[in-house]
């Protein structure tokens, strides 16, 4: 019988992770958009040098809510406070299950009376798209997924443009984009920038430590839109972001982009698990990495541990408060950053280049992970002390590092070890070949990594617009 939802998949698998870990789903990729413009190590250079510009049009779902009760909604379901939420205004938006783990995150755009935008990863739209059709909630949606990775030679539509422009010289440009000096725009709140002749939504945040635009506007508008950024970024070195160099950002920046999401256990769940689709998101997710547990709950992560602790208001009821309450009062994981041994990284890499003996899993430049979420085991000594959960070789560090969690009585300056590489030669992942397990010395820093971004960004405006 074939299989209609995730519930029907996980009944037929029998235990939901080893199906997630041999999954032949492959890694998150990003559409549409090339892979490099000049060089992956040049483009990261730009976001900390001079001025970048990614393309974000096609690798996020759009969610649409609009009606009387889409605020309420919202509401209901979120970790943060929407005390002070008003058009305008952006967040960015977590959701739980009822136990206080992590389903996802989005940013969501307060775009106008009884009417929200949430704009990301597929996990937490589909979370509020459940609730908002199952709950009696009086809202419509309307909802663009990501872009195919394989049109089939089809047009690619989308309902917007997206451009995140970041970087030292992002004033500069703006200034020249606008004709002039641009509007103050507060943090996590959007406004209007003229783009030459267009007028463009503009949402003012930062991933580099200055503060930056993310501009968005009609998709027909695009093109001429990104040629008119282009023709003024001659004088102020942009550089244009291919889809390498900005899966990198986010870890340098902090960000922890795809954790197991909360759903596949758990009775009161279960409406849900029947509800997502099986070819959806949750059930076609991959799992990767050296830590190896029979049971999905050991991959669930609290936001406490993400980084999220101060997003969460008990000014409100929401989906996994309770929970959430009671874990308040208790010791944290928290996410760090791993700098991983060059003499480490060397040896696996050259282990790729000795006939007759099997490598280590092979380490690809700039992005290492084999999974969509990757869990690789953090050791002291014998006992494991936190996950790494996205890697990345920044050319601006020269550097791999990768993003995690640890238990809390882990310090700055420690050194750990990290387990790289799959269990018995490897899961059945089409990404994964036959290969041995490799220890890696880590050193533990902040997260954010990147000076600039851990002292504007982390303190400057995630404490400010939780």
């Amino acid at each position: 019988m074939k299989a209609e939802s995730l519930e029907d998949l996980i009944r037929s698998a029998g235990n939901p992770i080893d199906y997630l870990r041999n999954s032949q789903a492959g890694v998150f990729t990003f559409p549409v958009v090339p892979a490099e413009f000049t060089s992956w190590r040049n483009e990261q250079r730009g976001w900390r040098e001079t001025v970048a510009l990614a393309d974000q049009s096609y690798h996020m779902g759009n969610l649409s809510v609009k009606g009387p009760d889409a605020f309420r909604l919202l509401n209901s379901l979120g970790v943060n406070s929407f005390g002070k939420f008003a058009p305008g205004k952006a967040k960015q938006f977590v959701v739980c299950n009822y136990e206080g783990y992590f389903i996802g995150d989005v940013v969501l755009f307060f775009t106008g009376e009884c009417e929200l935008l949430l704009v990301g990863r597929a996990p937490a739209m589909n979370w509020v798209q459940y609730h908002g059709t199952t709950g009696g909630y009086d809202v419509q949606f309307e909802r663009r997924d990501r872009s195919p990775l394989q049109s089939g030679g089809a047009t690619i539509v989308r309902d917007y443009y997206r451009y995140q422009i970041q970087g030292p010289n992002a004033p500069q440009l703006f200034e020249r984009l606008n004709g002039g000096p641009v509007p103050e725009i507060k943090f996590f709140c959007f406004g209007k920038i003229n783009i030459g002749a267009y007028r463009a939504d503009a949402l003012r945040h930062s991933m580099s430590g200055v503060p930056g635009l993310e501009i968005w506007g009609p998709y027909a508008e695009g093109r001429e839109v990104l040629a008119t950024i282009i023709e003024a970024g001659k004088k102020v070195g942009l550089r244009l972001i291919g889809a390498r160099a900005y899966a990198t950002a986010g870890v340098e920046a902090g960000w922890i982009p795809a954790p197991v999401p909360a759903v596949y256990t758990g009775e009161r769940m279960k409406p849900y698990r029947e509800w997502l689709p099986a070819q959806g998101y949750e059930s076609n997710n991959s799992v990767g990495g050296s830590f190896a547990s029979q049971n999905i709950e050991d991959y669930y992560v609290t936001p406490y541990e993400l980084g999220y602790g101060h997003f969460i208001k008990f000014d409100h009821d929401f989906i996994g408060s309770a929970a959430l309450q009671s874990l308040a009062k208790q010791p944290h994981r928290k996410k760090v950053t791993f700098v991983w041994n060059a003499e480490d990284v060397a040896t696996i890499i050259v282990s790729g280049f000795v006939p007759g003996s099997e490598p280590f899993k092979f380490l690809d430049f700039p992005i290492p992970n084999y999974a969509a979420s990757m869990y690789d085991r953090i050791m002291m000594g014998d006992k494991v002390v936190g996950f790494s959960m996205f890697a990345t070789y920044t050319y601006n560090e020269r550097a791999v590092i990768s993003i995690g969690i640890v238990d809390p009585e882990i310090q700055n300056g420690d050194v750990l070890n990290l387990v790289w590489g799959e269990e018995n030669g490897g899961t059945r992942k089409p990404t994964v070949e036959p290969h041995r397990q490799k220890g890696v010395r880590v050193k533990v820093a902040s997260a954010p990594f990147a000076g600039d971004a851990r002292e504007n960004r982390a303190d400057a405006w995630l404490l400010r617009h939780s």
